[in-house]
């Protein structure tokens, strides 16, 4: 598979193959690229491997899937361009700034000192995050419970295989968090979802027989923000849920991706406090609050098997970033600009609110949100993905489709939308444009089906 970089993942080693073939089409080539069964017996690595690089360009817009054809090259220019859909993260400038004015200052005193550096950034860190998460006595996390990962999918990945859960069975809530989502497909876990309930909560009852008549191996649940609606767990269902899992030993991954984006703070009670410590995994990462340039992710677990496995794994992340990220959340740095940048948040989504019902009226079915960067929308009219996509592309007005957030089909009239912020006039004029890719989608359909 030509230079394999140290410690790569397989199915990113698969893409850099592709990629290479992508290039030579650009240059005149041919554009259809090899099938899943050829490249797995031509590199010897598995379907889901190939499936996952494949996912990951279609995701990027650089190739595309025929039915019954199979994959080609998406060159620029084509007509039928494909549209990657994508929501950025709610990036506050104020957090990078001062990421990198700590780094600068590290680096001084790191080219003045005599004593390694090597693993301090991650040391801090580590500790930072163990007293963060500390609540009492009798529930506290020391520094070897936590373990690092340059980013979400490739923390899962490690996580799955350490646990020995690759390929097996797991639990979602459905709608899921995305990003959860496409990890877990791209690591070949069988994802079974559980439908909500009429509050909008995973339905109990379905997930109790799930786990009593499937090979469930983990089930994954929100900490306390349940996204893409933006919606709070209360603490009657998280005991419930406690109460249930007491029943069956199957590893908890409580997602805490969103927790630090609940509108007034974070709950008292997270789902963790109603489980058996012993088979609990707690996922975060610091990409939603501080922004892209700080991507990695963290799992705190008292499992000795995973931190070994993390251990020899030896991820190479950037000791400075580190050591800044531990000095903003020792010094609470942090946490001030986690309170400004809800508030921004919570205008922004209440202002989309606001213009999606002054332009579609009883055509849209939301409910605000408690938190979260997106507003989940339900309109009654069909939704054309493409005529979307391409209405908003390069303006400020973020959508992604519903199927994004299911494996089985269940949300084809949910938008989860985004406004990254500008002027009022702005955003009426980009939902207006909104309504009308939405309107010519629908004349569009009513054409073909005459």
């Amino acid at each position: 598979m030509g230079r394999v970089a140290p410690g790569e993942f397989a199915y990113r080693q698969v893409y850099r193959y592709l990629e290479a073939l992508i290039d030579q089409a650009a240059s005149g080539g041919p554009c259809r690229l090899p099938s899943l069964r050829t490249l797995s017996r031509r590199l010897r690595v598995s379907l889901a491997t190939v499936q996952s690089a494949y996912s990951l360009l279609e995701e990027e817009g650089r190739v595309r899937c025929l039915p019954r054809s199979g994959y080609y090259v998406q060159l620029a220019g084509t007509v039928q361009a494909v549209i990657t859909p994508c929501l950025p993260p709610p990036v506050q400038p104020l957090l990078e700034r001062a990421l990198f004015g700590h780094e600068r200052r590290f680096a001084r005193q790191r080219d003045r000192s005599v004593e390694p550096w090597g693993a301090l950034g991650s040391t801090r860190l580590r500790s930072a995050l163990a007293e963060r998460y500390t609540r009492s006595s009798s529930q506290y996390w020391c520094r070897d419970d936590v373990q690092l990962a340059p980013d979400v999918p490739a923390l899962l990945e490690t996580l799955l295989a350490a646990l020995a859960l690759q390929g097996g069975t797991v639990l979602v809530h459905s709608p899921c968090c995305r990003q959860v989502l496409r990890a877990l497909t791209r690591a070949g876990m069988r994802v079974l979802e559980v439908p909500p309930d009429a509050r909008g909560n995973p339905d109990l009852h379905n997930l109790a027989t799930l786990l009593g008549s499937e090979p469930v191996k983990m089930l994954v649940m929100p900490s306390c923000l349940g996204m893409p609606q933006g919606r709070l767990v209360s603490p009657y269902y998280q005991q419930q849920l406690g109460l249930l899992l007491g029943q069956h030993p199957v590893w908890l991954l409580e997602n805490d991706l969103d927790s630090e984006l609940c509108y007034n703070g974070p709950p008292k009670k997270r789902l963790r406090d109603w489980v058996d410590p012993r088979w609990l995994l707690v996922m975060g990462t610091f990409e939603p609050a501080v922004g892209a340039e700080a991507p990695y992710a963290y799992v705190l677990s008292k499992d000795a098997v995973l931190a070994k496995a993390f251990a020899e794994r030896a991820f190479r992340l950037a000791p400075l970033r580190l050591q800044a990220l531990a000095h903003m959340l020792g010094k609470g740095e942090m946490d001030v600009q986690l309170v400004h940048l809800r508030t921004d948040l919570q205008r922004r989504t209440h202002g989309l609110a606001h213009v999606l019902e002054l332009q579609f009226g009883q055509q849209v079915r939301f409910e605000m949100p408690q938190g979260g960067h997106m507003l989940w929308v339900c309109f009654r009219q069909p939704l054309v993905w493409e005529r979307v996509a391409a209405a908003l592309a390069g303006s400020a007005l973020h959508a992604l489709p519903g199927a994004q957030f299911c494996l089985q089909g269940r949300y084809p009239q949910y938008l989860a939308l985004m406004w990254s912020g500008g002027l009022p006039d702005d955003l009426h004029q980009l939902v207006e444009r909104l309504a009308q890719a939405l309107e010519q989608g629908c004349r569009r359909r009513a054409r073909f089906s005459h």
